[in-house]
């Protein structure tokens, strides 16, 4: 048995775009599965499919809204028209609003939950369907370090995060027995565009993770492929439940 090659399988990965998204579908890629980026910017998703078919693999892109039920059904209807089954769901959609707790509104909160946590439950509804036609399959979820700490400016963020988790736990234990496994990574701080805004606006934040993190530098997003790799194929098929930090230590650093 290869445990790494996963040819002919087919994965899904929303927010693929760019960023962690990106770093995780070239690294389900690599790996030999067909892949599906979904998001609502087709122009962003043409780089990104080019350094995906790079790679030897069928890349199509899906435009989706996946805080809508209608639209993950749309997402995985499409994948399946497109290539005949869906084995991989990676629930990466996310976004932040960064004010103290005091100055979030509720269209704040609502924005925050919707896009980081309610997706991630519509789009695995609707995928677990879809996996059960072809025998099993992964659901990788994409919570962070907020999913373990604190912090003044991310209030919402940490209680959608903390909720990839147990949401995480819970899926495993119900779908186990159809021979899905569930399973969440927590990025660290990675150089995207999400963080190139938290570091414009929280001062000092550079400065503090480098000094925190005993690999003693910022990730980037193709550090995200090797666990990708890793929870997509059968050498994770005793792995459920899990939240793997993917941090440069920074989650075990004093």
């Amino acid at each position: 048995m290869k445990l790494f090659d996963i040819t002919g399988k087919v994965a899904i990965v929303t927010g693929g775009n760019g960023g962690i998204g990106l770093g995780m579908a070239r690294g389900i890629a690599s790996c030999g599965a067909n892949i599906v980026i979904s998001g609502r910017n087709a122009d962003k998703a043409a780089g990104a499919l080019e350094s995906l078919r790079a790679l030897g693999v069928k890349a199509e892109f899906v435009s989706a809204d996946v805080t809508s039920k209608a639209d993950c059904a749309h997402l995985i209807a499409q994948t399946e028209a497109l290539f005949g089954r869906v084995d991989i769901l990676v629930n990466n959609a996310g976004t932040s609003v960064r004010k103290p707790p005091e100055d979030l509104s509720e269209d704040d909160w609502h924005h925050v939950l919707n896009t980081n946590l309610t997706s991630a439950f519509l789009c695995s509804q609707v995928a677990y369907q879809a996996m059960l036609k072809v025998g099993g399959g992964k659901m990788i979820n994409i919570g962070s370090m907020m999913s373990l700490f604190g912090a003044p400016f991310a209030t919402a963020y940490a209680a959608s995060k903390g909720g990839i988790v147990q949401m995480t736990r819970a899926m495993a234990t119900a779908w186990a027995k159809d021979n899905i496994q569930v399973n969440a990574v927590l990025p660290g701080w990675i150089d995207t565009e999400l963080t190139v805004r938290a570091r414009q606006q929280v001062n000092g934040l550079h400065d503090s993770v480098e000094k925190r993190t005993p690999a003693g530098r910022w990730g980037v997003p193709p550090d995200m492929a090797g666990v990708a790799a890793f929870l997509a194929t059968s050498a994770s098929d005793f792995v459920t439940g899990t939240a793997i930090p993917v941090d440069g230590g920074f989650s075990i650093a004093m």
